[in-house]
């Protein structure tokens, strides 16, 4: 009896090493100031979930609304990933993907409040932008040995990762936009995207969505129009709560962990999967 109690408990523990991960804070200084009468460093910041086993691939991941994480210690990993990605991280974790929360530097953080004032397009699609994640990229690389590297967004987070994709180009080697923004909301999220030519991205595209999204800024059909091969359809799912928020076929409530896989499988094989959810 004492043996098989013993041979379960070393049974749990390898399971849970197999689960473990280190959460590690990135804060960059990026050389620059904000303030009018009191200058303040801008950082850079991200949370960095390391696998327990080596690997070489990391997911950097720009969250959806608001789009600004406000990270200040590793302790603010969780509320910052939708709840697709929230509850399947460990998957990422298993298959020997480092899964990277990112946030908008300091200087692009705005009012508090729950409305977005900073971090809009204007930041999102420019080369300040692009150098402020190639600073993390930089960390990833040289410090924690990661040479994969692959950008994804979710809803307003693919304003970002669709003009990473095209300043990073090959620096990268893919970009995921799930959910993609294609509408302008009212208050101008994502206007910068409109007509945006995917011919301009270097490295391999993945687009993800469910086909009966509900939410006005995030139709199915715009992005079936421009994604052709590399779309994955989205089937089925659960169609409650907020049309744009967490619990919603936008944010695939009821096919969370398919979408996962299918992600993981893509970054793994550069496969496909068409249509997830039947």
């Amino acid at each position: 009896m004492r043996k098989a109690l013993l041979g379960v408990a070393a049974a749990l523990f390898c399971i849970s090493l197999a689960h473990a991960q280190t959460d590690v804070l990135i804060e960059i200084d990026r050389g620059r100031t904000e303030g009018v009468f009191t200058k303040s460093p801008v950082f850079q910041r991200a949370i960095l979930a390391k696998p327990a086993k080596p690997t070489d691939t990391a997911l950097l991941y720009f969250r959806g609304y608001p789009g600004i994480a406000r990270i200040q210690s590793v302790a603010d990993k969780q509320r910052n990933l939708q709840p697709f990605m929230r509850m399947n991280q460990h998957i990422f974790a298993e298959e020997g993907i480092a899964l990277v929360i990112m946030d908008c530097p300091t200087d692009q953080w705005g009012a508090p409040g729950p409305r977005p004032t900073a971090c809009l397009d204007g930041y999102r699609s420019s080369r300040e932008h692009a150098d402020d994640v190639r600073s993390v990229i930089a960390r990833l690389r040289d410090e924690h040995g990661f040479s994969k590297i692959f950008v994804m967004g979710h809803s307003m987070g693919t304003v970002s990762s669709r003009w990473l994709a095209k300043n990073l180009g090959s620096e990268i080697n893919g970009s995921i936009h799930s959910a993609s923004m294609n509408r302008p909301s009212r208050d101008g999220f994502a206007n910068s995207v409109s007509g945006f030519s995917y011919d301009t991205i270097a490295a391999p595209v993945l687009h993800v969505h469910n086909e009966n999204d509900a939410c006005p800024s995030t139709p199915y059909s715009i992005v079936k129009g421009y994604a052709g091969e590399n779309l994955v359809t989205v089937r089925g799912g659960v169609p409650e709560g907020d049309p744009c928020g967490g619990t919603h076929l936008h944010s695939y409530q009821g096919r969370e962990e398919l979408v996962v896989r299918s992600i993981i499988s893509w970054i793994k094989t550069n496969k496909v999967d068409r249509l997830i959810g039947e």
